[in-house]
């Protein structure tokens, strides 16, 4: 996680369980489906009358309507404004995208999240106050590129852009060996997490845990040590 998102996050109502959502492309549909199969209440909108049919149809909103969120007025009448938290989902549409975060943001919206495409879109965004914006295209291209290059870690988190927690295949050079054994502190600079065993994760496992082919383990360190491992 960027630490300049930190304070973002930490604003967020945790009592809050309705979110408006403007935009019903790939992103915003995918957000409001989540959203809604968490139980919280969703109103999405968009310019477009058939995708606001189509998320009513398919039940991924509790409610949607059909606005112009380039117009002020249609976003207060809405009811946008009365909402702590808003999505705008609008990507590929630039002008509406700064123009409808400008007017969330200046009808009195706390916290508003927007979708960027570009780097020059994110910079806009953040100067008409967006208050987190998301990449989603670049994440998605920066995650794929890093499975394609390192097939054997699994998952990764990113705390800053130097220090990673990353979840990988037990390499086989450290099968059969206990984790005192192996001293990843030692030899490599990262500290362990977690490893698997029968489908579940053993937190802190015990130092005298062999690890096993195939099984995973979780490891938390610099990316250049974490780059050090053999995978």
């Amino acid at each position: 996680m960027n630490l300049s998102a930190l304070s973002f996050f930490r604003s967020l109502r945790k009592d809050n369980d309705q979110f408006a959502v403007i935009g019903l492309g790939r992103f915003g549909r995918s957000v409001c489906a989540t959203m809604h199969q968490l139980g919280y209440e969703v109103l999405a909108t968009d310019i477009d009358e058939k995708r606001v049919s189509e998320a009513l149809t398919e039940q991924i909103v509790a409610h949607a309507l059909q606005l112009d969120s380039t117009e002020p007025a249609a976003l207060k009448e809405a009811g946008i404004f009365e909402f702590d938290t808003v999505i705008v989902a609008i990507g590929n549409y630039v002008q509406e995208s700064i123009i409808t975060t400008l007017n969330v943001k200046e009808g009195g919206v706390p916290h508003v999240v927007a979708k960027a495409s570009s780097e020059v879109h994110r910079k806009l965004l953040k100067r008409v106050g967006a208050d987190h914006v998301v990449f989603p295209e670049y994440e998605a291209g920066c995650a794929l590129a890093r499975t394609l290059t390192k097939p054997s870690i699994l998952e990764r988190f990113d705390l800053d852009p130097d220090n990673s927690i990353v979840e990988l295949i037990v390499p086989d050079e450290f099968h059969g060996k206990t984790i005192t054994e192996l001293q990843l502190r030692n030899r490599y600079g990262l500290n362990l997490l977690a490893v698997s065993q029968d489908g579940k994760f053993l937190i802190n496992p015990d130092p005298t845990k062999r690890l096993e082919r195939g099984s995973a383990m979780v490891v938390i360190g610099h990316n250049k040590d974490i780059n050090r491992l053999p995978i």
